[in-house]
């Protein structure tokens, strides 16, 4: 080695003082980067599993057939967003929807064919009491199952310093209620309340990977509900791009559906199928269903009215200043009269047109008035 090169067993500091007697620029040696471990090749061997597609089709018919929680729209295990504006209604038709679930009972016209289940509503929406207002009547109050369970968010609560962020500390709340109710359903209101927002791809990514992986270690079938932007084009039918934030969360979902609001009549609005796997779509763009918010007694909630194309309920300006909804009612509201003065019943009428009966009344009336 040559007396000019500093020595490695020797500390940098002499090397420092060694080179500035001989009026030599002192040059540290550079350290060596420790040599990452070779990967283990079998460590990611169960990362996929390969079988032939015959012995899939055999694993796949011992598979339990999936039951229906909400009709078509939502079936038992799967991962379901249901979206649409504010002040729809979505809140209303979760908590009625899981209602029900918890007792094995139909909601309106859609199925529920599977066995009570535990239902836990985490609700990051509505106080104390604007969830006893809904659900409360001088005359008494509604009386939920045992097995609906409602949460409550605490947003003073501190993140502990063991946890790397703020979703994760939510995640592992929502993980811990699960395990601590043995819950089996789990309806969260609102995807946009687990922080971090969804406009980002990454964390779009990673939210919706760590509601599957709470589907799959606790046996979950999750509903979340989640907001559309301002729809200032309300002659567009309700699409999967309608969705706030990345388009990864309708990806990542197992299906979707919608709550669309009508401009043929105030207070009248349509669920939409969106996004399915486990049926075919039923409630798509030529058959909606419609229905509205009521609260007869202590239960607010939404009645079911019917069936009717999406397209007649979007507005459609035209170059002469009337929308396509309004012409629309106005022959509607002629074929009503026609059927009626026949003798037949609005019940009648409202299956002949396929509309809704409170629809069959309101037009009867637009065409006296006409």
């Amino acid at each position: 080695m040559s007396p000019d090169q500093p020595s490695p067993e020797r500390p940098s500091y002499i090397e420092q003082i060694r080179a500035e007697t001989r009026g030599i620029k002192y040059r540290p040696a550079k350290r060596k980067r420790p040599e990452a471990p070779s990967p283990d090749p079998d460590a990611p061997r169960s990362l996929f599993t390969v079988f032939t597609g015959n012995r899939w089709m055999e694993l796949g018919e011992r598979e339990p057939e999936a039951k229906m929680l909400f009709g078509e729209f939502w079936y038992q295990g799967e991962l379901c967003m249901l979206f649409a504006d504010s002040n729809a209604g979505k809140s209303v038709l979760a908590v009625q929807i899981g209602n029900n679930i918890a007792l094995a009972k139909e909601t309106g016209p859609f199925a529920c064919n599977a066995k009570p289940e535990k239902v836990l509503y985490i609700d990051f929406e509505l106080t104390t009491t604007q969830f006893y207002q809904r659900y409360s009547h001088p005359e008494g109050n509604h009386e939920f199952p045992g097995n609906f369970l409602r949460a409550q968010f605490n947003p003073a609560t501190d993140v502990p310093g063991n946890f790397y962020s703020y979703d994760d500390f939510l995640i592992a709340g929502l993980e811990h209620k699960i395990r601590q109710v043995k819950a089996s359903v789990l309806i969260i209101d609102n995807i946009t309340c687990l922080r971090g927002g969804t406009e980002s791809a990454s964390v779009a990514l990673r939210l919706m990977n760590n509601l599957k992986s709470l589907k799959a270690d606790h046996k979950l079938s999750i509903l979340v509900l989640a907001h559309t932007p301002k729809r200032h084009n309300s002659a567009r039918p309700l699409l999967a791009d309608d969705l706030h934030g990345s388009k990864l969360l309708i990806n990542f979902a197992d299906s979707a559906f919608a709550i669309g609001k009508s401009n043929a009549d105030n207070g009248l609005c349509y669920l939409k199928q969106i996004k399915q796997r486990n049926t075919q779509q039923v409630y798509g763009k030529d058959k909606v269903c419609l229905c509205r918010i009521i609260k007869p007694g202590n239960f607010l909630h939404f009645k079911f009215e019917g069936y009717s194309p999406e397209q007649s309920h979007l507005r459609t300006d035209g170059r002469h200043g009337y929308n396509r909804s309004t012409i629309d009612r106005e022959q509607l509201a002629k074929k009503a009269k026609e059927l009626s003065s026949r003798g037949l019943s609005q019940r009648n009428i409202s299956c002949e047109l396929n509309i809704s009966l409170g629809s069959v009344n309101k037009l009867l009336n637009l065409e006296e008035k006409c």
